[in-house]
């Protein structure tokens, strides 16, 4: 094909003119641009110097693409908390400012993933795609823009929903000793909201790998990844992961919140949290106050935990609902992070071992725990069961210590302790295996309505289960009640108790037709009295000592 060498000419003019017009319309900018150097190194921290204008918290980037977080900002250098692996740093090394803040990835892109502090994927899904961040600090919002917490988040499991109900957009602390199931909480509730519309945003501070692979397993066996995101640290992290990590993760919370979603979010858990913040803190020589921690220690779990809210309508009305966790030792919740964050938040949740080692799980010590908010939000239908087993449960808890003593009860002490001891029974509930409302309620108006009390005590997990499987029979405008404000009417508790007592008949004991009957007489002459019934001679009495002693 020929080409007509005057229109290649033409396109060749057009192209070098624009050219040229391009290159004179350049102004080439010049950028300051504000570099410092290490000068030493510690775990986990870097000490740089040359780097006047830096501010708080600034981002600063280290060979490597290494990111560091600008901690102590003194006159001749800054303290630098760094943001990953640190091998390969050298005093000496070339620091160069970012000009902004620590920020995070935020979007709907998230949901489903696992990622680090920073953004960076833990699942070998590649990068997510988002294309907003927002900074990991900011400011909690204004009494003016909260709203009451009214509407309840529910957990699925009955101790909590029943006697310490949590509302959406409520603070509340889950404390106890090691490996008496506080995770397993925080991962039931969150298989709960798979069909509440409710965002949950589970953050790992410091864990093990194998404890937050295994949280990952049961999220996807159970179909919860959907409407989950995972922010990660584990255990050989560096400790400024395990800083910014709890902030990271609201930030991520907030974007729904303020798109008119309910969402909640799982610190498991801020023990961990506490300990990097005072290693950070006294390699960067900062004082030491109560247990080395450092002064400030209430102000940062404070500034997060207040994000924590309900937005009023005109703001979306969505709600943040954080449940943070805390480690105790030897039971002692009176210890200096402990107390910290039962003055912050709304309530707690207590673990007793002494009930793990029973076998009384979720090991819920109702005496220890209590809900400050979620009273108010509670479904009306559980209110009117919730006061009476609330008392119930306390007085048998009492009166089981001092029968412990081998005291001597009467009968209305007993039934106490013995209706006390099935409530215990029914308000067990395995790991995984969230109840529903109709369920739960059914449960506990049998309970109030002491049509437990007849059966076994080794047979009330079945006539439990009996009940709930009952529960799927109650009538559809009962059901719809439920979630009303609206207290149950006579006619409908009486609807329910009658399913569940129809449930219970097969575990009712069976009377005895032997007691009942009469013996007859016999027909024939009376057989003679054996020789050996007769009524023996009384034995001589031995004689006293002194009887003896007068002979």
């Amino acid at each position: 094909m020929s080409t007509d060498p005057e229109n290649l000419q033409r396109v060749f003019d057009r192209t070098f003119a624009a050219l040229g017009e391009a290159r004179e319309a350049f102004r080439p900018q010049l950028a300051p641009r504000e570099v410092g150097a290490i000068s030493s190194i510690a775990t986990g921290i870097a000490k740089v110097s040359g780097l006047p204008g830096v501010g708080f918290e600034e981002l600063v980037k280290f060979p490597g693409d290494l990111l560091g977080m600008a901690f102590n900002v003194d006159e001749a250098e800054i303290g630098v908390v760094l943001l990953g692996e640190y091998w390969h740093l050298n005093a000496g090394d070339e620091v160069e400012r970012t000009g902004r803040v620590m920020d995070v990835i935020v979007g709907n892109t998230l949901l489903g993933r696992v990622i680090d502090p920073l953004g960076r994927p833990l699942d070998g899904k590649g990068p997510p795609l988002a294309s907003e961040r927002r900074p990991i600090e900011r400011a909690a919002p204004h009494i003016m823009d909260r709203a009451p917490v009214t509407v309840p988040l529910q957990t699925g499991l009955k101790v909590i929903d029943a006697l310490i109900p949590v509302g959406r957009g409520q603070r509340e602390l889950i404390l106890g000793d090691r490996q008496t199931g506080k995770t397993a909480i925080a991962i039931d509730t969150i298989l709960n909201q798979r069909d509440q519309n409710v965002i949950c945003v589970y953050c790992a501070i410091g864990q093990r790998a194998s404890a937050v692979a295994k949280a990952v397993a049961t999220l996807r066996e159970k179909g919860a990844m959907d409407h989950t995101v995972l922010v990660v640290t584990e255990g050989n992290d560096a400790p400024g992961l395990a800083f910014i990590a709890p902030y990271a993760a609201t930030s991520i919370a907030e974007y729904f919140m303020e798109q008119g979603r309910d969402v909640l979010v799982v610190y498991d858990d801020l023990t961990h949290h506490a300990r990097a913040y005072r290693e950070l803190s006294l390699l960067l020589r900062r004082p030491p106050g109560r247990e080395a921690f450092p002064g400030d220690i209430f102000y940062i779990h404070a500034r997060l935990l207040e994000r924590a809210t309900r937005l009023r309508k005109e703001l979306g009305g969505g709600s943040l609902t954080a449940l943070p966790i805390i480690e105790t030792e030897a039971q002692n919740i009176s210890a200096y992070i402990p107390t910290n964050l039962i003055s912050i938040t709304d309530g707690q949740i207590y673990l007793s071992p002494s009930l793990f080692e029973l076998g009384v799980l979720p090991a819920v010590d109702v005496g220890k725990s209590v809900s400050r908010v979620g009273g108010k939000a509670q479904r009306a239908a559980y209110r009117v069961v919730a006061g009476d087993l609330k008392l119930a449960y306390a007085q048998f808890e009492e009166l089981e210590t001092f029968a412990r003593f081998g005291a001597r009860l009467d009968e209305n002490t007993r039934q106490i302790i013995e209706h006390g001891r099935r409530i215990r029974a029914c308000l067990k509930q395995g790991e995984g295996a969230p109840v529903s409302v109709p369920a739960q309620i059914a449960v506990l108006l049998a309970l109030t309505a002491d049509l437990f009390d007849p059966v076994a005590l080794d047979q009330v997990p079945d006539a439990e289960r009996a009940v709930q499987k009952a529960a799927e029979n109650i009538p559809a405008d009962v059901c719809a009640r439920f979630e009303s404000v609206d207290k149950l009417s006579d006619e409908d508790r009486n609807t329910i108790i009658d399913i569940a007592r129809l449930a219970l008949t097969p575990f009712q004991p069976k009377p005895d037709a032997k007691a009942d009957q009469k013996p007859e007489p016999a027909s024939g002459p009376k057989p003679k009295s054996d020789s050996t019934h007769a009524a023996k001679p009384k034995a001589p009495a031995k004689p006293t000592a002194a009887a003896e002693d007068q002979s």
